[in-house]
């Protein structure tokens, strides 16, 4: 076969390949998950992307569907008990920022991770995202230092990824104040938190600081491709979809060259710590998450990927309601766990 016509046989084999994506029915939503978004949609929030940042921050979140699930059934929708909260403050590179110490019950010093909410880098704050931590503190008896960093468009590209590092870094000299074990600390995060994890692990690695033990990457925002197969398949999908990561994209300002911005552009992502995947069927952002890890792995990083099926993007804290949830924040706490007794070994 001649060059052009084997050109012209991959283009071919590429249409038909989104063209299969474009016509096959989304992945269906089990039954807990469901009972989420039934809820969200009864909460009556307006499209992201047809809002300003300011009114886009004022909608109805997942999380306030997941209470909404948990009124109608009859049970109490309070924060999950058996962990403490305290408010401290960091100083950034854009000026001051709070962070919540979610500490289990118990002696310590504790083992920690440095949490980065999700919210496309636009949206959300620590206190929407309160489930995660609070889970993970409890499930792998660690502290979590769940990050206010600030948010784009009143602070564009880089400011969120250096306050990510700022926390890391006050994290490591700080961590025996608030009893946490400074020689044991990991990263992890949500969707734009799942891209700072890995920016933090990146940027411990070329500037030759203390690298994490392990990242904890759920769904995380590594590519600015719309054109991948999830995206295609799940470009009208509930949270998220194809326009909001339009919205988000415009409003963060990223380089799309930088790394720093959007991971999977590193020319290498040797000698980054472990990494701990977790992906959500019914989200544009799965082919993304899957490639990053092949990635990973080509590089020499050692991975533990898992997709949870019949749930969508923002599953990950709706422990309260949907099984899956609980079973991905047990997977990712068990890694936890294993990171942090290597450690001490």
């Amino acid at each position: 076969m001649n060059k052009k016509l084997l050109l012209t046989s991959l283009a071919a084999a590429a249409l038909a390949t989104v063209a299969l994506y474009s016509h096959a029915a989304p992945p269906k939503a089990d039954a807990d998950m469901q009972k989420v978004l039934d809820a969200l949609a009864s909460l009556g929030g307006k499209p992201i992307e047809t809002l300003t940042p300011e009114e886009a921050r004022q909608q109805p979140t997942p999380a306030d569907a997941v209470k909404k699930v948990l009124t109608d059934m009859g049970k109490s929708a309070a924060p999950e008990a058996g962990v403490t909260v305290k408010q401290m403050t960091v100083k950034g590179p854009s000026g001051d920022f709070s962070v919540y110490i979610y500490t289990p019950e118990g002696t310590g010093p504790f083992p920690v991770m440095v949490y980065y909410h999700g919210g496309g880098f636009v949206i959300a704050d620590t206190k929407t995202y309160d489930a995660s931590p609070r889970a993970l503190a409890k499930m792998a008896n660690a502290i979590m230092v769940s990050v206010d960093y600030h948010r784009a468009p009143e602070h564009k590209f880089p400011a969120a990824p250096e306050d990510a590092y700022a926390a890391y870094e006050w994290t490591l000299a700080h961590a025996k104040e608030f009893n946490g074990d400074p020689s044991r600390v990991a990263v992890g995060g949500e969707s734009a938190g799942g891209n700072l994890a890995t920016v933090v692990s990146m940027m411990a690695r070329d500037k030759q600081a203390t690298l994490p033990l392990m990242q904890l990457l759920v769904y995380p925002v590594v590519s600015d491709d719309m054109t991948t197969p999830s995206y295609v398949k799940n470009a009208d999908a509930k949270p998220l979809n194809k326009p909001m990561m339009g919205w988000f994209f415009k409003h963060y300002g990223g380089d799309p060259a930088n790394p720093y911005a959007l991971p999977l552009k590193a020319p290498s992502l040797k000698g980054l710590p472990p990494a701990t995947i977790v992906a959500a069927e019914i989200d544009p952002l799965l082919s993304e998450g899957k490639t990053y890890a092949e990635r990973l792995k080509q590089d020499g990083v050692t991975v533990s990927y898992q997709e949870y099926k019949g749930v969508t993007h923002e599953f990950f804290g709706m422990g309260a309601v949907v099984k899956k949830a609980k079973d991905a924040q047990q997977f990712a706490a068990d890694a936890l766990k294993k990171a942090f007794a290597a450690a001490t070994q």
